[in-house]
């Protein structure tokens, strides 16, 4: 049985810079260990994160502290019904002075955006993001604009208050290399909080940056080159093809979430300090990888079972390679 999230220990970083990374972010982020491990992980494979949890549990300060830590540009966008695509990629203006046109550049121009309950804007502006967070672009007007080459999409939706809300598409859905649960810190992290929170009177908890930016491309660049033997690769591909013979799922795990779960792996062993990444470190991603790839039957959903439980049960059946 694989430990729940809210279990699981902080983890060993791979070398100084990682470990300073860790250290930053947990010392803000407190009793969110696996929240912080998910994200850096999703940031070295170069991947975006939705964040899903109640209010007030964190998720924008920890998108915040993140790029802080990073020394990376932030924005924080305020999804609501009436949102135009417009609003997040920008517009071309006339300008009479000039006689011509002038991109005014949106929020999505960034290293890091926070889409902050992203499931509260119509369909036709969440498909606004998905080629700038595929491409890493957008195009305007039939002109085609680049983003930053960090440029990292931290959303977050409540998954309670779903009145007037528009779930988010399959396809949209795949564009997050993974979906972290937030939930309820622990007794003493809690206590903490509100201990630091008095300390500070009141004021909003500030992380300083710990890293370059020529170190954040080599750390990118490591982890792409994790090494991975062919029986870790087969185990993956054998979780993934599972998910598609369980009978309680309608729809299972893509090929290209194979790739994911891979990409995810390699980055998590990298942050492990491994030159190869080894099945624990499969098993560690995958259910945040998978859990927003499955599709489960109408009768499996009314007994109450869940895609985490699917994947809980698919971890316990695969044979882990020797």
């Amino acid at each position: 049985m694989t430990p729940s999230p809210s279990a699981a220990a902080p983890l060993a970083s791979g070398g100084p810079a990682l470990r300073r990374l860790l250290q930053a972010l947990e010392s803000t982020v407190l009793g969110q260990p696996h929240v912080v491990a998910d994200l850096v992980t999703a940031f070295l494979a170069r991947g975006h994160v939705l964040l899903e949890g109640v209010p007030g549990v964190a998720k924008t300060l920890t998108a915040r502290s993140i790029a802080s830590a990073l020394g990376l540009g932030f924005t924080r966008v305020q999804f609501t019904p009436d949102l135009m695509p417009s609003d997040i990629l920008g517009t071309n203006v006339f300008r009479p002075q000039d006689n011509a046109f002038q991109l005014v550049k949106g929020p999505v121009f960034t290293e890091v955006l926070v889409a902050d309950e992203i499931n509260r804007t119509p369909p036709k502006t969440q498909a606004a993001l998905l080629e700038a967070m595929e491409e890493r672009q957008v195009t305007i007007d039939g002109t085609t604009h680049a983003l930053p080459p960090h440029f990292f999409v931290v959303a977050t939706q409540n998954p309670l208050e779903l009145e007037g809300t528009y779930p988010l598409p399959e396809a949209q859905l795949d564009r997050f290399l993974m979906r972290v649960r937030v939930g309820y810190p622990s007794p003493e992290a809690e206590l903490d909080m509100v201990r630091g929170f008095h300390q500070r009177a009141g004021k909003a908890a500030q992380v300083e940056r710990v890293l370059d930016t020529p170190t954040l491309l080599e750390l990118q660049s490591q982890a792409a080159s994790v090494a991975c033997d062919d029986s870790v690769l087969a185990y993956a591909v054998r979780l993934i093809r599972e998910t598609r013979a369980n009978p309680r799922v309608r729809l299972g795990a893509s090929p290209r979430s194979a790739q994911a779960l891979l990409a995810a792996a390699k980055a998590r062993a990298a942050l492990n300090g491994g030159d190869f990444v080894t099945p624990d470190d499969v098993k560690a991603v995958c259910p945040s990888v998978l859990n927003h790839r499955l599709l489960l039957k109408a009768e499996a959903e009314v007994e109450g079972l869940t895609a985490d439980d699917v994947l809980r049960q698919t971890l316990e059946r695969v044979q882990v390679p020797r």
